[in-house]
């Protein structure tokens, strides 16, 4: 007789096969009544609609939202393509979007329908789907990504509202910036006979420097007949320049958002120190707050640490190969990685403390933090060598966020393109929280991507001149929340202002937080 585990196998494994044929979203049709609920019951399906599921994590939390942002837009395009058919397409402004890969879960997702009812479906963590009954695009003028059903990137520029170019100016910028030559919008504009729109489009590409485009569409239209009046549909005119297209989207995403969100940060960061910088002592804090860096980043990253194993493992008392408890214990090796990065990190500090440019030092240096991080966990067999060769080539999802970090290729872009700006960035503010942000918002490591963000932001301290600062474990929903505000809304206000009253409260002399008796 079959016991509870094989049972569980036994649904497992079918489940298993659905997933290797590409199902994210899981039918009710497609497993058993048996196997399914056996799954529901013990964690591994969830349902999100009635007759529909998506695959789970077992020690996910009650509440937990990282399965479902993760299938969002996976689920999605199946149940669209199940329920209507080709009778279906994102709105012009998502789909602009999606061709920007700003693949954030939004809160509704509006879907357009010939036989739409006008309908809000409910979904998952406040999540839900608006169908509304409005024409679609011609099938020359729908794209496909990821099996969602999208206008193509000239049409959505010309179908989406003059509000868009106002309240989602980055997507909007990125958008036009993807466009290399006038035709390709000129043809549906003549077509159409949309000659605002036309002098809308043309306003909005010489904003962003595209000079020769924006003199194509006004004097096409005109000397088609068409009256017309170029109007710039943004609040403000961009400095940013966009003379070529960039291979991923991303590049001018990144430069955009850097753009957008400096001002923010020096209106609501404390101004750097003016002193001179003692070298030596401020080597020596670095060393000195170690103990307590480490317990609170790695315990914000959900390792369970203690002092005495922090002190162990930097006096060199921790030893896998003759301690069968150092071996097996995670949170050993991620302290013992902590401890080879932090040194790293010193090294780097210390160079940029000469007068080295903290952007180059940091393009330099991050991969051997992350090296030094992991490499414990190659050495003990946790981690695959393939693991410490860098920068990831598969998808991540971060815990509970509803923004989702670029594919693999698009980092490889994307990475230079924030060093660049860190490098060229004069106020040392911008280049702690932006830093930070960024770095994280990019994601571009399988793991240890907030330890080494944290990283980043003290090197960037210590190039203002601002002492090296931690963020404490009991503020750690507040750090998150701001992050998520910043990735998710594009605004980086909360995060200026957490991580500002952290650094106000070290230029203050207040003392570092502590460490918990328990």
């Amino acid at each position: 007789m079959a016991t509870p585990s094989d049972k569980l196998a036994d649904a497992l494994e079918a489940l298993h096969d659905l997933q290797m044929n590409g199902s994210v979203a899981i039918r009710s049709a497609d497993l058993s009544r048996t196997h399914r609920e056996r799954l529901v019951q013990n964690g591994f399906l969830k349902e999100v609609i009635k007759g529909w599921y998506v695959p789970a994590r077992p020690d996910e939390t009650r509440g937990e939202s990282t399965a479902w942002y993760a299938s969002f837009w996976q689920f999605c395009a199946a149940y669209l393509n199940h329920l209507k058919g080709d009778d279906w397409c994102l709105s012009p402004e998502q789909s602009i979007a999606l061709h920007t890969e700003n693949m954030t879960v939004p809160k509704q997702l509006l879907i357009r329908a010939t036989k739409a009812r006008n309908n809000v479906t409910e979904l998952p963590h406040g999540t839900s789907l608006l169908d509304i009954r409005a024409a679609l695009p011609e099938p020359a003028k729908v794209s496909s990504k990821n099996g969602l059903r999208i206008y193509s990137l000239p049409a959505a520029l010309i179908a989406c509202s003059k509000q868009s170019f106002t309240q989602n100016p980055t997507d909007m910028r990125a958008g036009l910036s993807m466009i290399s030559d006038a035709s390709e919008v000129l043809d549906q504009l003549l077509e159409g006979g949309h000659s605002s729109i036309a002098g809308r489009l043309a306003g909005a590409f010489r904003n962003i420097g595209r000079t020769q485009i924006a003199d194509d569409i006004m004097g096409t239209m005109r000397a088609a007949g068409y009256d017309l009046r170029e109007a710039d549909p943004f609040e403000e005119k961009s400095i940013l320049s966009f003379s070529r297209r960039e291979q991923s989207p991303y590049v001018n995403r990144i430069r955009l958002m850097w753009q957008h969100m400096r001002e923010t940060v020096i209106a609501h960061f404390p101004a750097s120190p003016m002193q001179t910088v003692d070298k030596n002592a401020y080597m020596q804090h670095v060393e000195d707050v170690y103990v307590t860096d480490a317990y609170h980043s790695l315990s914000i990253e959900g390792y369970r640490v203690t002092p005495e194993l922090i002190t162990r493992v930097r006096t060199g008392d921790w030893n896998p190969e003759q301690n069968a408890d150092d071996k097996e214990r995670l949170n050993a090796l991620a302290a013992r990685g902590y401890w080879q990065a932090y040194q790293a990190v010193r090294n780097s500090i210390d160079r940029i403390l000469d007068g080295h440019n903290a952007g180059e030092v940091v393009d330099n240096d991050h991969r051997v933090w992350y090296r030094e991080m992991f490499a414990p966990g190659v050495a003990a067999g946790i981690h695959k060598p393939a693991e410490l060769a860098g920068y990831r080539n598969a998808p991540v999802f971060i815990r509970r966020s509803m923004h989702s970090p670029p594919s693999g290729e698009a980092l490889r872009d994307a990475m230079p393109a924030f060093f660049e700006l860190l490098k060229a960035e004069e106020n040392a503010a911008v280049r702690v929280v932006l830093g930070h942000f960024i770095f994280v918002y990019i994601h571009p490591y399988m793991d240890g991507n907030g330890r080494t963000g944290r990283f980043l932001m003290n090197a960037m301290l210590a190039s203002g001149g601002y002492p090296w600062t931690i963020v404490p474990l009991k503020k750690r929903n507040n750090y998150m929340v701001a992050l998520e505000e910043a990735s998710a809304n594009q605004n980086i206000e909360p995060f200026t202002k957490f991580l500002g009253a952290l650094v106000q409260a070290s230029l203050d002399g207040e003392a570092q937080p502590s460490i918990p008796n328990d």
